[in-house]
């Protein structure tokens, strides 16, 4: 009987498939935050009015379709990569996006077609939406079926990294960009050319994952005859899970990732006056060096698993951010750059808590047959309507009164909430074996494979074997580690 597949022992493979996969993913996170790094510049292109509070908020307005629309990229994308395989969902995700986002840069402005220009701009965000809820799901889920159990955290922290990543570059490229044209010609038509690059990061990140192969976990479903045949049905079925995902995960790490890295922006800009430029210099630098800590988190959550971290970094969000938003104040006036890039790197160092280990504990929770669909759902509902729509609740309550602080209560509440759901109802997932599903061959027998977990046993002589990398792999534990979906305690 031939062996089933499974994951490589050659650890530079492994990093090889991982640097294909984030690479797109960086790329598409880049994509999708373009908008929201030039919502200054675009209202006036795209909504022009007499009142700039009116301009800036209805670019925001334009800026939460996109987050809107991600929970329906998740269901359809999600589907098509448990049906038909994780790359084909996710090659998919990246030509829509990079079309869409190419899109943005060629659109004419309101002054040459009118209120077609807004619209235009709507249904091209709306389709850099789409294509975002079918991309993170993919890329995790891709990283976590290639790499071996008890190593999952560190692996598919690097995924985490891509969101951050995207951001700081579309931020950096922006500033480089002004810089390099001035802000006369960059306001006039060099926004353009951050959108428009996009094209030739398509062309290269379609080239790169083209080279994949599928995943090993999902080629043996498809070899053992375990595919879903209706993953949404599956997932709909295990409708608990999904929503003890959201309340208890995905919900507060939405919104502190986007009141960190988004709304400390917009706060720094539009309540505190800082400059475009230095508010965004300031916010590059922090999450420069906050970045690390994703893998930090991620590795760490292997070792003391991954429920801890995420309750701990919901709970600290909820008490830390009233104050060190009033710390934001106090070094604005006058400017601290220094002061206002440690804050900022606390926030940001939050996020790495609760969103470093998130990617494992979502691949775990859920089985291989519907995984694709059933991770996305709860991730895209928690990050696109929870966390997405924080800048826009939070920037028109606090513009529009004059408690300069309002905007946190949405953001604290709902990371105290998941902090509390989390903590009593969250099943502890980090010794879970996905390599133990679909080991059942066509003709009903079980076969052994060496290196398919943790702890898996030797074919011949039924001895316990390791993991060939071990570097980050839990140790033993006194009882038989839980298939996915339960819990070790």
């Amino acid at each position: 009987m031939a062996t089933l597949p499974t994951y490589t022992r050659d650890r530079s493979k492994r990093r090889a498939i991982i640097a294909s996969v984030i690479t797109g993913t960086t790329i598409e996170w880049y994509d999708f935050y373009l908008y929201a790094t030039l919502i200054g510049t675009l209202g006036p292109k795209f909504f022009p009015s007499k009142d700039p509070l009116i301009t800036f908020l209805s670019g925001l307005a334009v800026y939460a379709t996109g987050f809107a629309i991600r929970p329906v990229g998740a269901v359809f994308f999600g589907r098509l990569g448990d049906l038909k395989g994780r790359k084909s969902a996710f090659l998919a995700t990246l030509l829509i996006m990079g079309c869409a986002t190419t899109g943005i840069g060629l659109l004419p402005s309101y002054a040459r077609i009118g209120v077609l220009a807004p619209m235009l701009l709507v249904l091209l965000r709306l389709l850099q939406g789409f294509a975002l809820g079918g991309e993170y799901g993919g890329a995790a889920i891709f990283v976590a079926e290639s790499v071996p159990d008890g190593e999952r955290g560190y692996y598919t922290s690097f995924v985490q990294v891509t969101a951050t990543l995207g951001l700081f570059l579309s931020s950096i490229v922006i500033v480089i960009v002004r810089q390099q044209l001035g802000n006369e010609a960059f306001g006039e038509w060099g926004w353009r050319l951050p959108f428009v690059f996009s094209m030739f990061l398509l062309a290269i990140a379609g080239w790169v994952r083209t080279q994949l192969g599928e995943t090993p976990l999902w080629e043996r479903l498809k070899r053992t005859h375990h595919l879903s045949r209706e993953p949404l049905a599956d997932a709909a079925a295990n409708w608990k899970a999904l929503l003890l995902a959201l309340f208890g995960a995905t919900a507060g790490q939405g919104v502190v990732w986007y009141t960190a890295q988004f709304y400390s922006g917009i706060f720094m800009k539009k309540v505190l006056g800082v400059p475009d430029v230095t508010a965004t210099v300031i916010l590059c630098v922090a999450l420069l060096c906050a970045m690390p800590f994703f893998v930090v988190f991620g590795a760490l959550s292997d070792q003391i698993g991954r429920k801890k971290l995420m309750v701990t970094g919901n709970l600290l969000a909820a008490i830390l951010f009233f104050p060190i938003y009033r710390g934001m104040a106090h070094f604005s006036d006058p400017l601290n750059p220094a002061a206002m890039t440690g804050l900022i790197f606390v926030q940001v160092l939050l996020v790495t808590m609760v969103y470093g280990p998130i990617a494992a504990f979502l691949v775990e929770s859920f089985p291989a047959r519907s995984r694709y669909i059933s991770l996305s759902i709860p991730y895209h509902l928690g990050n696109g309507i929870f966390g997405g729509l924080v800048p826009v609740l939070a920037a028109n309550v606090t513009l529009g009164n004059n408690n300069r602080y309002i905007g946190l209560v949405f953001p604290c509440a709902v990371a105290l909430i998941t902090a509390f759901i989390g903590a009593l109802f969250l099943k502890e997932t980090s010794r879970v074996r996905i390599w133990n599903e679909g080991t059942k061959s066509v003709s009903g027998q079980h076969r052994a494979v060496p290196g398919t977990g943790p702890h898996g046993t030797h074919p011949g002589t039924g001895a316990q074997v390791r993991p060939p990398s071990g570097v980050h792999a839990t140790p033993p534990a006194a009882s038989p580690a839980p298939a996915v979906g339960e819990s070790s305690g």
